[in-house]
């Protein structure tokens, strides 16, 4: 029997999708020829029901629209997965997508490739499926990784293997699921980002990681911004110390020449000496200041 690719791109990715299924011919009754030798067929869209082991909670509904669109006009380019039901009926396992906006895009069926799979290969599939993909928002990558730990008690590395990402970014998605409740929203709606969420995890009280949340989110703080911000709360003291630069003595002839140059030029002049090596700094306001300081300079 040959296995049909689901995605060259995705197979590269760890172990893939191929790997977790198994590869064993699959009678259905009222299935047509077409799916004899594993082959894509055309399945009727309300015989599909949709995947109740899927991890994704939101879906963007303007690019829902633009893949139905495409659809109208291309047709489905990638078939689904689905496995056969007992009552005659199919399970979606991967495809979300392509069978919502066929279903927005009024066709009535759908071309699928079948699966005989239990329960837990589908859940398992399902949620390394979605892990591969790359618009899944932080919190849903997290809870994915969560429940792959959870109900199949991968380790880290494991998880790491089966989804092709590093066992570091494993661990820190894991770690958002430390954040408090409201502060998870924010992440899931975009108003804050994963780097964001990840240095709100400096603090160890759920209520100054909301507080600063609140502000972050309110004075749209860029990551870094929100880093210096937060290590500013936890650690004051640096932050004062690092804001009070004591200004070294400036040698009297030194300041002199300083004077005179301002005088000269009627631009603010700093010069910043050091055993008799360094800079002279001068400051304007206006590109007029600027080309008269270039014509003093340049005598002409």
């Amino acid at each position: 029997m040959n296995t049909p690719v689901l995605d060259t791109k995705r197979r590269a990715l760890g172990k893939g999708l191929d790997s977790l299924l198994p590869r064993v011919p699959v009678t259905v009754a009222p299935v047509a020829p077409e799916s004899e030798g594993g082959k894509p067929l055309e399945i009727l869209l309300e015989q599909i029901d949709r995947n109740p082991f899927q991890t994704r909670s939101q879906m963007n509904e303007e690019q829902l629209a633009e893949l139905a669109a495409s659809i109208t006009a291309n047709g489905v380019v990638q078939p689904v997965l689905v496995r056969p039901l007992a009552s005659g009926r199919f399970q979606l396992i991967a495809g979300e997508r392509r069978w919502r906006a066929s279903q927005l895009a009024g066709k009535k069926t759908i071309p699928a490739i079948l699966r005989q799979v239990s329960d837990e290969q589908a859940m398992e599939i399902t949620i390394v499926e979605n892990l591969q993909r790359a618009d899944l928002n932080p919190m849903e990558q997290a809870r994915a990784f969560e429940r792959l730990a959870r109900e199949f008690h991968m380790t880290q590395e494991q998880m790491a293997v089966r989804t092709g990402k590093d066992r570091a970014t494993v661990a820190n998605f894991l770690r958002l699921l430390r954040l408090p409740a409201s502060v998870q929203a924010r992440v899931e709606t975009g108003e804050l980002s994963f780097g964001h969420a990840r240095t709100l995890l400096a603090f160890e009280h759920a209520e100054e990681m909301e507080k600063a949340a609140q502000r972050i989110a309110a004075l749209s703080l860029s990551v870094r911004q929100t880093e210096n911000y937060v290590q500013g709360l936890i650690h004051p003291e640096k932050a004062a110390k690092k804001n009070q630069k004591p200004e070294a003595p400036l040698d009297p002839n030194v300041k002199e020449v300083q004077e005179r140059l301002q005088r000269a030029l009627g631009l603010k002049v700093n010069i910043e000496d050091h055993n008799g090596r360094g800079k002279v700094i001068i400051e304007y306001a206006r590109l007029e200041d600027f080309d008269t300081l270039l014509e003093q300079l340049a005598g002409e």
